[in-house]
């Protein structure tokens, strides 16, 4: 009597579903990222700067934060977008001038604002137009934090 075999019973798991459960996991990671993406997560934009014409990096600053139960650090750096190409001249750009305005702006900063995204976006606007109004020849169009801690 001829034995009678059942060819789909035989076959690995993987043969059988191998091909669905390859695209199942490659829509679930393009769900992921699309999903993060969207929510505003940690992937910048890759035109950041692409407006500025030149860019001013700034040496990092220290400086006491205002708090009244304790002492409070802030250690930020700072890079400004600016409109036009910086002139060459003996002089050099006014960098004295930009760490004073930016100084001033800091020490009036609270500890509790500091440590929120709103905070932060309220003291790089505060930034952004103090510079503008004091250094009006820079052109600042954009301020970029590129360090931002605070040590209690």
């Amino acid at each position: 009597m001829p034995e009678t075999t059942n060819n789909a019973k035989e076959k690995p798991f993987f043969q059988r579903y191998g091909l669905a459960l390859v695209v199942a996991v490659a829509g679930l990671v393009g769900l992921g990222v699309w999903l993060w993406r969207g929510s505003g997560g940690e992937a910048a934009p890759a035109n950041l700067e692409a407006h500025d014409q030149a860019t001013l990096h700034l040496e990092p600053f220290v400086v006491n934060v205002a708090d009244s139960d304790q002492r409070a650090y802030l250690r930020i750096g700072i890079d400004l977008g600016l409109g036009h190409e910086l002139k060459r001249t003996q002089e050099g750009p006014p960098v004295a001038r930009v760490r004073d305005t930016v100084l001033r702006i800091f020490e009036q900063a609270k500890l509790e604002d500091l440590m929120t995204p709103k905070g932060k976006a309220q003291l790089k606007q505060d930034t952004l137009h103090a510079l503008q109004q004091r250094v009006p020849e820079l052109g600042v169009q954009e301020v970029y934090f590129t360090e931002f801690l605070i040590q209690k």
